[in-house]
Formats: structure tokens, C-alpha cells, sequence
């Protein structure tokens, strides 16, 4: 039998997708010795006989633990399996971060919303799959609220942007007002937030796009026609 033959391309993914197994079994073990933690403190309880009022809390906690678990292993299989997506002409950018953004509540300087600060006045359009795209600049935004630097007092802050070389037009969205991290979370599978961002980052190279980390700012350019 002839050996399997894997390209370059095929080698970096299963290099990533190995990398982020073992991010991910690391979290998930965590999250299971709470879960464990808080059963046997139930169990406890139970075993004497007792209801105290904190045993629905206690169990809540094991199903949001169980949830998170979940919401985990089905964003790392989304990441190992191809993308499949259904590209759309004239698609606006634009408009997609413009609905992403009225899910957050407005940022006042003291709660983590997210507010616009800077746009384009013509549409940022171009061939994209436009359910895929928004869930992916969803998940960065939901990360970049989280990263919020609370420090300054001030909400995340969202510019759109052409940027034209040549005969390339990009559209860029940048989230500001993050705090200092040691690392790229478009490149770490450290937590369910950053697997979701790895999965998003994903999501905007198969569209011919780039996303991209900087001290204080996550930056996605994509692709637009002129």
C-alpha cells in the first residue's frame, strides 16, 4: 500500500489542528475538574439529606460548564473540517459590521459596548459569504469587548476604512482599545474566546483576506472591488 502523500498546505493545517487539540484538552480538562468539584459538593449535600438554596446554583454552574465544554469541541471541529462557503457579489462589509456592532449596547466609557468611530461614506463591497463572514467579525468583536482596556475607561472603538494600491482595493475594520497581551489570539487556541477567534481568522484568509494583531488593535483586511 502506497503511503498517504500530504501537501504543505495539507501539513500546516494538520500542524495547527494538532496544536490546537492540545490548547484545547488542557481548557477542557480544567473546566472538567470544576465540574467534578461542584458534583461531589452536591452529592455531598444530597447524601445528608439537605436542600440548601445553593443547589440549584450549583447546578447551574455544571450546565454552563457542560455548555461551554460544547460550544468548544463544535468550534475546534468547525476549524479542522474545510470551509464551505457560499460567496455572494457585492456583499458590503460595511453594512455587515454595522449590525455586528448594534448587538453590543453603546459604549458610554464605563460599560465594555463597542461604538464606531470612524467609516467610509461609499460601500466596502465585494464577493463574500455574508452569514459566515458576520459570524466571524461577530466572534472578534465578542473578544475584543472581553479584552477591553478598562484601565483607559473607554469602550472598544471600531474604524472602517479603504485602503487602494494600484488596481487592489481592501476594506480594513479595526477594533481599538485593548489591553496589552503577550500574544496573537488570531493564532492561539487558549480558551473557547481565542478558539473562535482562530476559527474567525480562518474565515477571512478562505475569503482572501488577512486578520492580524497589534499592541491595543485587531485589524481584518479583506479583499473589495473598486
Amino acid at each position: 500500500m502506497r503511503p498517504l502523500l500530504l501537501t504543505q498546505q495539507d501539513s500546516d493545517a494538520l500542524q495547527s489542528l494538532g496544536r490546537a487539540s492540545v490548547q484545547i484538552v488542557h481548557d477542557l480538562k480544567n473546566q472538567l475538574n470544576g465540574l467534578k468539584l461542584y458534583a461531589t459538593f452536591l452529592r455531598k449535600r444530597m447524601e445528608k439529606g439537605e436542600r440548601a438554596p445553593d443547589e440549584l446554583e450549583t447546578i447551574n454552574k455544571l450546565i454552563a460548564g457542560l455548555d461551554r465544554a460544547a460550544g468548544d469541541l463544535s468550534t475546534l471541529l468547525q476549524y479542522g473540517r474545510p470551509l464551505e462557503l457560499k460567496k455572494q457579489p457585492e456583499i458590503d462589509v460595511q453594512l455587515i459590521m454595522r449590525t455586528v456592532a448594534a448587538t453590543f449596547p453603546p459604549g458610554d466609557g464605563k460599560s465594555a459596548g463597542v461604538i464606531i468611530r470612524e467609516t467610509e461614506a461609499p460601500p466596502l463591497t465585494g464577493d463574500f459569504d455574508p452569514k459566515v463572514l458576520a459570524d466571524a467579525l461577530q466572534a472578534i468583536s465578542t473578544a475584543a469587548v472581553k479584552l477591553r482596556n478598562e484601565q483607559e475607561n473607554t469602550p472598544i472603538k471600531i474604524s472602517l476604512k479603504r485602503e487602494s494600491i494600484e488596481t487592489e482595493n481592501t476594506a480594513i475594520i479595526e477594533w481599538h482599545g485593548l489591553r496589552k497581551i503577550g500574544h496573537d489570539p488570531f493564532r492561539s487556541f487558549a480558551g473557547g474566546d481565542e478558539i473562535r477567534m482562530s476559527l474567525a481568522a480562518k474565515i477571512i484568509q478562505e475569503h482572501g483576506g488577512s486578520a492580524e494583531h497589534e499592541e491595543g488593535i485587531l485589524r481584518v483586511r479583506l479583499p473589495i472591488s473598486s
